[in-house]
């Protein structure tokens, strides 16, 4: 490990110690008692929840039946909250009471009851006291906004001792919430207890002293966390839609109370709302880059109803770094900027210089991404750039990442200490079509090799030609006597892939029937096994197009993928015919 990277972690590592002596220095009945601004009487109103609601997980919740994350726990007349949990992603979702949606989407008597039930039952145990996750700053700022939200459900035709034991209880939830703001993880967790926190002034009683306070400290962590492009610190577009799937009711809630909304939240939102478009693909789901998992349709869809601009995607996004090549019906997204900062990388991928390909509604490139549930059993794999659609130089990846297992718990998981820091692209419109030349130094420190990627989009979108290139900067010569490298292109499973005959290419037939050819120039492609981990049923076995050389005879790899839907006989003839495709470099 070097100085540098040593003294990136002994930086992380006093700032987390830091936190965890305030914590104690501030710990104790004394300190909560001032962090709750003021008593409360009354719930004034009640924010909306735009995630979507299903009234028939009710009956299966009133059956003891609470099926999350993909694990089913039956509670057989037990308490669900005494029941060991099968999975830390089931117990966050059950913590969450984010549930409690499906019960008021069912609206009756007994949905109403069952919801009391599980409520008190959440009040009254003194086991949930000691649950880890349950304390957990994400977790607990999704509860609060949870029975914010659903407080009509809870509340309706209730009796004034429970009504007051419920407020009771939100104003202890809202306590240990404060108190976890000096021991919280940076990005997405925090952002979220400062709008949980938000929400709270807004819709309780005696605590109009307090919203200007609660407003000022979500403006600046917007103005912080939400860069000028409209991306997110974190550099993970699913990020986007977990921040806006509260923001936007925040807004509304602001509204319902006739005051006006900070500008700072505005502006993130006016912001954020383009990107939402820019990381999809033609069939409606998002590019897999940082940590991205599996797309939730229904609240993409519900966000994008709040779209007013309905224009086309922008073509590029210099702050959150990303590009977008658009034509005809081809859309190829690519990762050209450096990691995110230590502090927020703990979910981010070393995938630069990466792309996801798709035409139409088919997406025929992509990375592997992540799986929404049973994270960690895939975390390594996933955020190693052998995962992403782009070259790996001698099995390594362009980013390190903290390894020892003690270290990653002390930093709330495994965050980035090294990787690309000059990453550079220039867009160009030329004869044909658009290039895109770019380049990153992530092998720089320690093979001596900068990776270039040149990629051309012909005007009507059927084919894409590109280069890849390692290269010691000028004067300068390879590191090590190793220089093998790979060069990966992962297919999404929809696509039927066929090795061609020469061993220099492959035919891909897509869903629609539309034919696709891989070629490179004069390398042999492998076709070999992969994972798509990002699929909504799960992991999903697919295929990876592959390309080893050896930088010393060979550095750089010339390829395409050309569209076309002509017969299998035609397709032979062209491609014995090799054309070389033409880059203007």
């Amino acid at each position: 490990m070097s100085v540098a990277q040593r003294r990136r972690i002994s930086t992380l590592v006093m700032n987390r110690f830091a936190r965890n002596m305030l914590a104690r220095a501030s710990g104790g009945s004394v300190a909560l008692s001032r962090v709750w601004p003021g008593r409360t009487d009354r719930l004034i109103i009640a924010p909306h929840d735009l995630r979507t609601a299903d009234a028939t997980r009710a009956a299966e919740i009133y059956a003891g039946r609470f099926v999350f994350a993909g694990k089913i726990v039956n509670c057989h007349g037990r308490s669900i909250f005494d029941l060991d949990p099968p999975s830390e992603d089931w117990e966050v979702a059950l913590l969450g009471f984010g549930w409690l949606r499906h019960l008021r989407a069912a609206d009756t008597a007994l949905t109403r009851a069952n919801a009391r039930a599980l409520v008190e039952d959440w009040i009254t145990n003194p086991a949930n006291k000691r649950r880890p996750v349950a304390r957990r700053a994400d977790v607990l700022a999704r509860r609060v906004i949870s029975l914010l939200s659903q407080a009509p459900l809870v509340l309706n035709d209730t009796d004034n001792k429970f009504y007051r034991r419920y407020l009771r209880a939100l104003a202890r939830e809202i306590r240990f919430l404060r108190y976890t703001m000096v021991n919280i993880p940076d990005g997405v967790p925090k952002l979220q207890v400062q709008i949980a926190l938000c929400y709270t002034t807004l819709c309780l009683a005696n605590q109009a002293g307090h919203i200007r306070s609660a407003s000022k400290k979500l403006s600046d962590e917007l103005q912080r966390q939400i860069l000028p492009d409209g991306g997110h610190i974190s550099r993970n577009p699913g990020a986007l839609i977990e921040l806006l799937i509260d923001l936007l009711p925040l807004r509304q809630t602001f509204a319902a109370r006739n005051i006006a909304p900070p500008p700072a939240l505005l502006n993130a939102i006016d912001r954020m709302m383009p990107m939402l478009r820019f990381f999809r693909h033609g069939d409606g789901n998002f590019a897999l880059f940082n940590g991205m998992s599996a797309t939730s349709s229904d609240l993409l869809a519900t966000l994008l109803a709040y779209d007013d601009a309905h224009g086309a995607p922008m073509a590029n996004m210099p702050h959150t770094g990303f590009q977008r090549l658009d034509a005809g019906p081809t859309t190829v997204i690519i990762d050209t900027g450096p990691p995110p900062p230590p502090g927020v990388s703990h979910d981010a991928h070393a995938g630069c210089l990466s792309f996801e390909l798709s035409s139409g509604i088919s997406r025929i490139v992509t990375n592997c991404g992540m799986p929404t549930t049973g994270r960690d059993n895939w975390r390594p794999f996933a955020r190693g750039t052998a995962a992403h659609s782009t070259l790996t130089y001698h099995d390594t990846s362009s980013c390190q990442f903290v390894e020892m297992s003690a270290m990653k718990r002390l930093l709330h998981g495994a965050p980035i200490i090294s990787g690309p820091h000059e990453v550079e692209s220039y867009r160009e419109i030329v004869e044909g079509g658009t290039l895109l030349t770019t380049s990153h130094d992530g092998y720089l420190a320690k093979f001596g090799v900068i990776h270039r990627r040149v990629l051309m989009v012909a005007n009507d979108g059927a084919r894409i030609d590109g280069e890849d290139t390692l290269s010691p900067p000028q004067g300068a010569r390879l590191k090590g006597a190793d220089a093998d490298f790979a060069l990966r292109f992962h297919l999404h499973p929809a696509v039927k892939a066929s090795r061609l005959s020469d061993a220099r290419g492959v035919m891909l037939v897509l869903p629609n029937r539309d034919v696709w050819t891989f070629e490179a120039l004069d390398d042999k492609v492998d076709l070999e096994d992969s994972v798509f981990l990002a699929g909504n049923d799960g992991p999903r076995r697919t295929a990876q197009i592959v390309i080893r050389q050896d930088a010393r005879h060979a550095p750089s790899i010339r390829w395409s993928f050309v569209r076309s839907t002509a017969s299998p006989a035609v397709t032979n003839a062209r491609r014995n015919a090799r054309r070389e495709p033409e880059l203007p470099l």
